[in-house]
């Protein structure tokens, strides 16, 4: 039970996100899987409605060419047996039909065998042929029938036949057979291909509409009837006739939104808002739980501040009052010894006054009043003064410290002196702190390309890549090895981070776990800071 609650309160943040997360994603993957079949299903009621009807159509257009050439076309075989061609062209008079272009007989009795005959309406009467290309187009349809005829076939039934291959010269076929089931001849029609486009296929596409679709959705269907491959839309549906003029199809879209494309839109924007909503309250959750995570995990820093600030300043206080009471006692007599113990105190108390002033400059940067007066000063003479500082210190705890300055003073540069200083004492104070059994520090000064830098260099734990950028960041303290037993307040490196930032330059950190770690503080040769003097950087 404590290693849960242990876990909750580390992983506060994920837990939470988790907790709304699965409900969330379980409510968003049911509504998709509504809203998908939902979609599914009005698709193919959509569909199923266009291809009835265009079904429909394609049947009506059938209908009205089967009907009118059989009623035509159906010839008594008496004409053809008895020699009465001439009687056809009555009939045709009789029975004309709208649609068909010429009429015509071929006979296959023995004294007319091969005789083709047109009715000419005018006259009316049955006459040789005049076109050389619709007499062509019979011949070649007739020709598969007058094999049969030749070959005394026969044929039970008298079916209607449909010739397509002179696309200008379609033909409607019908065997007449005698009493023998013989074929004695042939009643055809050459259908008006313009009357199809311009009557009969819109005519059937209307009656159709009406019976499939409601009248106030009219405006909103297109229709169309084309050859095949020659549509200049993307046509939602479509049909070929089967019967008659096999290479057009039947053609159907809608000018606007059809229920297809608006059961996608009303998926797409019920989803797209489901969507938004969940990522608007998984923003303001997290923001939430981030915010509770950041001020717990805040509360702990500031716990483990107090606690390391308290060691840290027991400890100079305990040399502090050690050392004076031995010199009040006056247990130490030898001259040399009460100067060692002097320096030491005077060296424990610039280390307390250092500690003293990070906390105050902290809270100061914290309020927004912080602030630095610059002046023009000798950086190199800053970095050995700061050092001269440490010397005590590092001589008891058996450090070694290389100073390299550049072989030519470098042009002054504008600072804060004191806040300069202030920032490389707490380099020193983080190389001492994390140099492990090391006992080896450098501290160089370059200058060029319009800057100077002050490095300082130890060869301890060094720091993971993971955790070079967060350094600089308040109360934050690398997590690895040693770091645990080493007390701090954690504001040193972000102190210098906003030093270094108020004089317009920049701090950088080079390390490797193990290798140890180079601070980089770069600040600029010409021009200085650029701030006011007096005025406070936050």
């Amino acid at each position: 039970m404590h290693r849960i609650q242990s876990f909750l309160k580390h992983h506060l943040l994920w837990a939470g996100l988790i907790a709304v997360l699965v409900p969330l994603a379980v409510l968003l993957a049911l509504q998709y899987s509504w809203l998908s079949e939902l979609e599914r299903k009005s698709a193919i009621a959509h569909d199923a409605s266009l291809k009835n009807y265009l079904e429909a159509a394609a049947s009506a257009v059938e209908y009205f060419y089967r009907l009118g050439a059989e009623r035509a076309l159906d010839l008594p075989s008496s004409i053809f047996t008895e020699n009465q061609l001439e009687k056809a062209a009555y009939l045709f008079e009789q029975r004309r039909m709208k649609g068909a272009r010429r009429f015509f007989v071929y006979s296959f009795v023995k004294d007319d065998w091969g005789k083709l005959y047109f009715y000419e309406p005018s006259i009316p009467s049955m006459e040789p042929p005049s076109s050389l290309e619709e007499s062509r187009a019979v011949y070649v349809s007739a020709a598969p029938w007058e094999r049969l005829s030749k070959k005394a076939a026969s044929l039970p039934t008298a079916e209607l036949a449909v010739d397509e291959r002179d696309r200008d010269n379609r033909i409607i076929l019908k065997p007449i057979v005698d009493s023998s089931s013989q074929i004695v001849g042939l009643a055809g029609m050459i259908v008006d291909e313009e009357y199809f486009l311009q009557e009969i296929a819109p005519m059937a596409l209307r009656m159709s509409m009406a019976a499939f679709f409601p009248q106030e959705s009219y405006p909103n269907l297109f229709t169309s009837v084309h050859a095949a491959g020659v549509s200049e839309r993307k046509d939602e549906a479509e049909r070929p006739l089967s019967f008659l003029f096999s290479d057009y199809r039947l053609a159907l879209t809608t000018r606007h939104m059809n229920p297809r494309e608006w059961a996608r839109a009303s998926f797409l924007l019920n989803m797209g808002l489901s969507v938004l909503i969940a990522v608007v309250l998984m923003a303001g959750i997290t923001l939430a739980l981030r915010t509770a995570s950041r001020e717990m995990k805040l509360s702990e820093m500031k716990s483990d501040f107090v606690s390391n600030v308290s060691h840290e300043l027991r400890t100079p206080l305990a040399s502090i009052r050690v050392f004076g009471e031995l010199l009040r006692l006056g247990r130490v007599g030898e001259a040399e010894k009460v100067k060692e113990y002097g320096e030491f105190i005077e060296t424990e108390s610039r280390r307390l006054t250092g500690l003293v002033n990070n906390i105050l400059d902290f809270a100061r940067i914290e309020s927004g009043r912080k602030t630095y007066q610059f002046e023009r000063a000798d950086l190199g003479q800053v970095v050995a003064q700061t050092l001269s500082g440490f010397e005590v210190r590092l001589k008891h705890s058996g450090f070694e410290i290389g100073l390299q300055l550049p072989s030519e003073p470098l042009p002054p540069v504008r600072i804060d002196a004191e806040a300069i200083s202030q920032a490389v004492s707490n380099l020193l104070d983080n190389a001492v702190k994390y140099s492990g059994d090391s006992r080896s520090i450098g501290v160089s000064l370059v200058g060029g390309d319009g800057w100077a830098v002050v490095s300082v260099k130890d060869q301890g734990i060094g720091i993971s890549r993971e955790e070079q950028s967060k350094v600089f960041e308040r109360f934050h303290r690398v997590s690895a090895g040693l770091v645990h037993d080493t007390k701090g307040s954690g504001l040193g490196l972000s102190i210098v981070s906003h030093i270094v930032q108020a004089h317009r330059g920049r701090v950088q950190v080079e390390s490797e776990p193990g290798r140890g770690s180079v601070f980089s503080i770069s600040l600029p040769l010409e021009g200085g800071a650029e701030s006011e003097e007096g005025q406070p950087h936050a």
